[in-house]
């Protein structure tokens, strides 16, 4: 994996903590790829820049920060591809267990309701733990891992 990239985007909701987020990760010493929006547009689509960042993190074996106005359009969108385990964390306890537990490569954030302080709290905390790979939870993301194969097998 691809520890030094992490690839952001969002929609119009999130543009803004988006940008607190890309400078905070940038003076911590990360790559920043910034999949879009490049400017804010009140009409935009987050699915549009979700894909393109799913995309991203699987290329390149990377991480990757969803925003929107609540973290849950991105999370959902984020889920439908393939190798991509995205959750929403919205504290600091939900950070490390979507990390520890879940082995999520994408972090989705709430740009409406998570003060930026907190949010960068949130990233360093997804970016320091590592998954605990502790046999519960390991067994739990192998069956996930399982089941999206055997959907794309089916298809």
């Amino acid at each position: 994996m691809d520890n030094t990239s992490i690839y952001i985007g969002g929609d119009h909701a999130g543009f803004e903590l988006k940008g607190k987020i890309k400078e905070y990760l940038k003076k911590e010493g990360f790559e920043v790829h910034d999949d879009g929006p490049l400017s804010y547009d009140p009409d935009d689509d987050y699915p549009d820049y979700v894909v393109k960042v799913a995309k991203d993190v699987i290329r390149h074996k990377a991480r990757g920060i969803l925003i929107c106005g609540t973290g849950q359009g991105v999370d959902r969108t984020a889920n439908k591809v393939p190798g991509i385990y995205a959750s929403v964390a919205w504290n600091k306890e939900s950070a490390v267990v979507a990390k520890e537990h879940g082995d999520v490569n994408v972090l989705c954030l709430a740009g409406r309701l998570t003060k930026p302080a907190m949010a960068k709290q949130i990233v360093k905390i997804w970016l320091d733990n590592p998954f605990s790979k502790e046999p519960r939870h390991a067994r739990r993301v192998a069956k996930l891992k399982m089941i999206e194969k055997e959907y794309l097998k089916g298809r």
